[in-house]
């Protein structure tokens, strides 16, 4: 298991931000995929057709984000795989730190790939326009 941590600046405030990554019409915006998401602690949420799966567990409107993502069938709490995303004001955009913990080693390469280009990549593309 791998941890990964990363900051990237989003050209928005960061309750824009916010709402982006937890509002699925605001999701399907930028990513261009249906996505099942609450704000809800405890919630089951999925992105990208199933390709991201998960639990919410904690959130702090426009500052915190705290999610248990799913990795096949091993749901052992132990070395649950826990997103955290903070949200900080910089500037006019947003200070976004991720921290991603209990990444599987076989993973890894690909998680940090989608957090790059994908996820952040989409919607640092989507807040320019």
């Amino acid at each position: 298991m791998k941890d990964f941590k990363k900051y990237y600046v989003i050209p928005a405030p960061p309750v824009e931000v916010y709402n982006a990554l937890t509002n699925p019409t605001a999701i399907k915006l930028w990513s261009g995929e249906e996505a099942e998401m609450s704000t809800e602690p405890g919630s089951e949420f999925s992105l990208w057709e199933g390709s991201i799966v998960g639990k919410n567990l904690e959130f702090v409107e426009g500052k915190k984000i705290v999610q248990q993502w799913y990795f096949g069938n091993e749901l052992d709490e132990s070395s649950a795989s826990i997103v955290t995303i903070l949200l900080h004001e910089k500037g006019n955009g947003t200070s976004v730190e991720l921290k991603h913990n209990n990444i599987p080693d076989l993973d890894f390469n690909d998680i940090v790939e989608g957090w790059n280009e994908v996820y952040f990549g989409a919607l640092h593309e989507f807040f320019s326009e």
